[in-house]
């Protein structure tokens, strides 16, 4: 017997929301204004009863009110208000599970569905006297965790399932003097991350 679905006793935070009785409050509705200076603008919902609710999103320029806009004053504050809204999620966001040995000169970066193979490759390693370090990600802008465990280490692999390696330019762009470090081993056969193809790759590249 299936066992029947139990909504969550706390209510879910969704943020920033008004609704109707805050927009009857307020009288007005700017969709994109950094009212508290965190670059994150208050939203309603689909559905909302009252005038103001609507709202279009645009992929265009547009100033504050989601009005169309070729203004250069208004792409820059858009700009400028991604950059304190990016800047706001680190603190946010979930943050890296980190795993430390403290015998490890190697650290390991990876995300996603590479976790369980990575967790069998390290303990591989580990019997070949190989110690890694392990920090999982978790989200993006790399909080200053993220950074710390890259200088902490001599190498640092960063494990991923694309061909670019795309992760680890984004960590070469956030930390360039620690760029030489970062390694990239990139698994793209269209097969699942396998803790042997991780073991064979840091043990042939260690110390590279």
């Amino acid at each position: 017997m299936s066992k029947e679905f139990e909504y969550p006793s706390e209510p879910i935070d969704r943020g920033k929301v008004l609704d109707k009785d805050d927009l009857e409050r307020l009288g007005e509705f700017a969709r994109y204004r950094d009212v508290d200076g965190d670059g994150i603008a208050y939203r309603t919902l689909p559905g909302t009863d009252h005038p103001l609710a609507g709202f279009f999103t645009r992929g265009t320029g547009h100033d504050d009110r989601a009005v169309y806009s070729e203004r250069p004053e208004h792409w820059e504050e858009n700009m400028s208000r991604l950059a304190r809204k990016a800047e706001t999620g680190k603190s946010l966001l979930p943050k890296a599970a980190v795993e430390h040995h403290p015998e490890a000169s190697i650290g390991l970066i990876a995300y996603g569905s590479t976790d369980p193979a990575v967790q069998e490759g390290r303990a591989r390693l580990m019997e070949e006297g190989i110690a890694t370090s392990y920090l999982r990600l978790r989200s993006v802008p790399f909080q200053d965790e993220v950074l710390e465990f890259i200088r902490e280490h001599d190498q640092v692999f960063v494990i991923e399932m694309n061909t670019d390696g795309q992760m680890r330019q984004l960590l070469q762009l956030a930390i360039p003097e620690q760029a030489t470090k970062l390694v990239s081993l990139t698994h793209n056969n269209g097969l699942p991350t396998s803790a042997r193809w991780i073991m064979e790759n840091v043990r042939a590249r260690e110390g590279a």
